[in-house]
């Protein structure tokens, strides 16, 4: 559809400027310095979001109708035809609103981190190719959220996977203390296997989804969905099932989360684009594209919603005993997540991308914000370093990430402190940051209809506020518990500039979607209402809440958030951690807390059930299936023995019998016959004579008979 003076003909650009950016810094970042490779990759990143607003602005313009931008041809064959399209509708767009905007700002902060972290590392020619993986994340989600069908959004769901791989497993040959070691390889490993599973899923639900409606397309799918629906109300069943799959595997969710934590082996600022802005929100950005699936069978929504529960308040526990300053986060990404799918299992769609926008802000804003306090423990390490202090702390391996050896960080990195501490209020709830207004609409819409994921979600979000008033006592209170944090340094502009927008952002995010307002309420309901081009009929199975602002559910959470922070100020506030202590509540709660601690042994659990099985099974097939039925017995005794006697067959019976019998006997008769006529070449003349007087005469005797 042409529209004069709108942009949707842009839409491409925002998949092809992250594209031409890694191009660049591909082709010329070995001559480019670090400050024009990371320009070139913000700006690629920026441009694109630029783009986003852009067609945000289109859509306004024309009454957030719609529209699908056809590209190129793809898959034709036969009836089957897939092309490239974009779709631009207010979903769409607020992805690539939050993925760009978010995505631009961890850019930025990038430059300044990885010049630090290449030098930390010891190798400054990775720098490049750090900004060439960021891109190609960027490029690779565009075309996620962008997609017109659900093949194209399988692609961009492979293309986050592989980048993940690749940012995961940046230093694949040292671990985060830049030690040799494979732990960050065997991460992005476990990463990217634990998505296949998961992905495994997605194409069973598409492969089903082909074979009863016939098509991949969004609008030719929610078409024909009431009408399947009616006719087998099992296939969707499966469909929405298989999804889900899909979803635990992206989105972090039991029992595929495992791979999160592990990511943050990482440097920081993939964690912050892994886990705030685009590779797990795409799990609920499906969910919520799918919405007309998943609101024809509320049994599948149920089962969805306690998943995202059950997720949310499995990993807030964990993250209660967690000391890496990272890894309390990636359990709360774990945790947030399981609160967004929750949501959109509840048919509370735009409560989901609330909070999934929220968090976005707040999260990026932390993982940013605790990059920079393990950069400022660098520093610290290196002050001493090269102060000649170094021997004195030879007696254990220094971790900067560790919550133990901080304390005390407030005084050094002031600017870093009050950051965080707003990313930590906005993660826990409350008024009046983002996190307060969209956990809130979560929570209402559970408590209305769902009275078991409202208990379950109500526990994790006081675990939340917990965990994150645990974690600023320890890493901002009390004493330094290590020489690096009494020298801790606070980080340049060029990473505080960036947390300073993400926490305008987490403050004011909220106005988003206010209660009473709901502006994102409304913006998305042109996309639900139109994803069938027959909303109206459609709208009677969806469950969409847009809450208010309910005084008992918002005030019982606050309360116990306020709680959750009171607690954690008595038992690490109050009286500072010190070196050496036994965490406090280690000393309540005994083998509990060490569950928390180890994670409940999940990792250990899947080890000894699926992947020592499975490397059983590898060895068995290498051992004795291939080394001893194949190369031993198959190969060395059946077909080499075969062999052997083949060969000799030919070379004996064939070769000598036959071949060589008939050539010697050729030789033997033309040695008797060249005998034969060396007879007549005797050198006598009358032996000539006579020969030519009886040709005559032979001659002659045929002429007088004839």
């Amino acid at each position: 559809m042409e529209n004069s003076g709108l942009f949707f003909n842009l839409v491409p650009l925002i998949v092809f400027l992250p594209t031409v950016g890694l191009l660049i810094n591909i082709i010329f970042g070995g001559r480019m310095s670090e400050k024009a490779i990371g320009t070139v990759a913000s700006a690629a990143s920026g441009l694109a979001f630029i783009v986003s607003l852009l067609l945000g602005y289109s859509l306004l313009a024309s009454g957030s109708e719609a529209h699908v931008v056809p590209f190129a041809e793809w898959i034709k064959i036969g009836n089957l035809d897939i092309p490239w399209n974009f779709r631009v509708d207010t979903l769409s767009v607020t992805m690539m609103l939050v993925v760009s905007g978010v995505g631009t700002l961890i850019h930025i902060y990038a430059i300044g981190y990885m010049h630090e972290d290449v030098r930390f590392k010891d190798d400054v020619k990775r720098y490049g190719r750090f900004f060439v993986f960021l891109n190609l994340f960027i490029a690779m989600m565009m075309i996620l959220v962008s997609g017109d069908s659900y093949l194209m959004l399988f692609v961009g769901w492979e293309g986050v996977g592989l980048c993940s791989f690749l940012l995961i497993g940046f230093w694949f040959e040292m671990d985060t203390l830049a030690r040799p070691s494979w732990a960050n390889s065997n991460a992005a490993k476990k990463a990217f296997i634990a998505n296949r599973v998961g992905d495994f899923g997605f194409l069973l639900a598409a492969f089903t989804m082909f074979w009863y409606f016939g098509s991949l397309q969004f609008s030719e799918v929610f078409l024909k969905a009431e009408e399947v629906a009616a006719s087998q109300p099992g296939v969707i069943m499966v469909i929405t099932l298989f999804m889900l799959i899909g979803v635990t595997g992206k989105s972090a969710q039991i029992p595929l989360y495992v791979w999160l934590p592990d990511a943050m082996a990482g440097p920081t600022p993939v964690s912050a684009l892994i886990h705030a802005a685009t590779m797990v929100t795409a799990g609920v950005y499906l969910v919520t594209r799918s919405w007309a699936l998943f609101s024809l069978v509320p049994d599948a929504q149920y089962v969805v919603a306690l998943v995202g529960a059950i997720t949310a308040l499995f990993a807030a526990t964990i993250a209660v005993g967690q000391y890496d300053i990272k890894k309390v986060l990636a359990y709360s990404t774990i945790s947030q997540l399981g609160f967004m799918v929750a949501a959109v299992g509840m048919g509370a769609y735009v409560a989901g991308m609330f909070h999934l926008i929220a968090h976005a802000f707040f999260k990026a804003l932390l993982f940013l914000s605790a990059g920079s306090i393990i950069l400022g423990m660098e520093r610290g390490h290196h002050h001493l370093a090269n102060h000649g202090h170094a021997d004195e702390h030879h007696e254990e391996v220094f971790d900067p990430g560790d919550m133990r050896n901080m304390g005390g960080l407030r005084k050094q990195m002031p600017v870093t402190f009050w950051l965080y501490m707003i990313g930590s209020l906005a993660l826990a709830g409350i008024f009046p940051f983002a996190g307060f207004w969209s956990k809130d609409e979560i929570l209402l819409d559970a408590a209305k209809n769902y009275s078991v994921v409202y208990v379950l979600l109500t526990i994790a979000a006081f675990l939340t506020a917990f965990y994150m008033g645990r974690q600023i006592w320890m890493v901002f209170f009390g004493k330094s518990r290590h020489a690096a944090a009494e020298h801790a340094q606070e980080s340049p502009k060029v990473i505080t500039v960036p947390l300073m927008v993400l926490a305008g952002a987490s403050i004011l995010g909220g106005a988003l979607n206010l209660p009473y307002l709901h502006s994102l309420g409304q913006w998305l309901e042109h996309t639900i209402e139109l994803a069938a081009e027959h909303g109206e009929e459609i709208r009677g199975y969806l469950s969409i809440s847009w809450g208010g602002l309910n005084p008992v559910v918002a005030l019982v959470s606050t309360l116990l958030a306020l709680l959750a922070i009171g607690l954690s100020w008595l038992l690490y506030g109050r009286k500072p951690l010190q070196v050496g202590q036994i965490d406090p509540l280690k000393k309540m709660l005994g083998p509990l807390y060490t569950a928390f601690e180890k994670k409940y042994w999940v990792d250990e659990i899947y080890g000894a059930l699926i992947i020592n099985r499975y490397v059983d099974l590898a060895r068995f097939l290498a051992e004795k299936v291939d080394w001893n039925f194949w190369h031993d017995w198959l190969h060395d005794s059946v077909i080499a023995r075969f062999f052997r006697w083949f060969t000799k067959f030919l070379a004996n019976p064939i070769d000598l019998g036959i071949i060589d019998a008939i050539s010697n006997g050729l030789a033997t008769l033309t040695k008797r016959s060249s005998t034969a006529l060396r007879q007549l070449q005797n050198g006598f003349v009358r032996s000539y004579a006579l020969s030519v007087l009886l040709g005559a005469v032979l001659i002659l005797g045929y002429l007088l008979f004839k």
